[in-house]
């Protein structure tokens, strides 16, 4: 069976040279790079299954090396970045990063993420009894086509926001716990990251939402989780 290719991009010789030891012990190939530039380089020339990208470099940054990834890829993108802020949170997701780690951290943790995004890469596509699973006048979710449309125009979803709107549509008005969503769209290695949750929803109804502050498809249930409420 062929190796999962794992490009890891830091302009942190000492860091570089722990995580490309940790992937290679359990098993990973992996490809290095010090900047954007030579990330790009690496990724058209060996087509990783995962990227592990830093934000601060040199030449080209992390956010700018991500949507530059995404434009051509939907391999699984980790981004590392030196502040925990929500901004650089929601940035990362905006040019198409799945997960993100705040520095410094923990190699353990890194590599129970990594899994997990592969893990998640690997999934089937959601599929439900009806092409349509979600349908009216303002929003579309097709789970058999993994299309999303707001009035009828594509809206573009990562990989895992898709994976929690479709948990959502299709647990539509049951209140979902922060524990069921993680487990259900992140894994059991995120059952104690409920920001990740509050974080997701928040970039969910800046793109589908007529207004954010005032959601009517995504509710919170204060204390407990969320709940997708159909307007059929």
């Amino acid at each position: 069976m062929e190796k999962n290719k794992v490009l890891v991009v830091d302009d942190d010789p000492a860091l570089l040279s722990l995580i490309e030891y940790t992937f290679e012990r359990e098993g990973y190939k992996v490809l290095t790079a010090s900047d954007g530039k030579e990330a790009m380089r690496q990724f058209f020339e060996h087509r990783p299954n995962l990227v592990i990208l830093d934000v601060m470099m040199p030449r080209m940054d992390g956010w700018e090396t991500c949507r530059r990834i995404r434009e051509v890829s939907e391999a699984p993108i980790v981004m590392l970045t030196a502040r925990g802020q929500d901004e650089d949170i929601v940035r990362g997701l905006e040019y198409g990063a799945d997960d993100y780690l705040t520095k410094p951290f923990s190699i353990k943790v890194l590599m129970a993420h990594a899994r997990a995004v592969l893990r998640r890469a690997a999934l089937p596509p959601v599929e439900g009894e009806e092409p349509i699973t979600y349908c009216d006048d303002y929003f579309t979710i097709d789970l058999r086509e993994r299309r999303v449309s707001v009035l009828g125009e594509p809206v573009k979803l990562t990989p895992t926001e898709y994976r929690l709107l479709a948990y959502m549509v299709q647990n539509a008005d049951r209140v979902l716990t922060f524990q069921q969503i993680l487990h259900n769209v992140w894994g059991w290695e995120y059952q104690d990251d409920l920001d990740y949750v509050r974080v997701y929803v928040w970039h969910l109804r800046q793109k589908l939402e007529e207004d954010p502050k005032n959601p009517k498809y995504i509710q919170t249930e204060l204390g407990v989780g969320y709940r997708f409420e159909s307007q059929t």
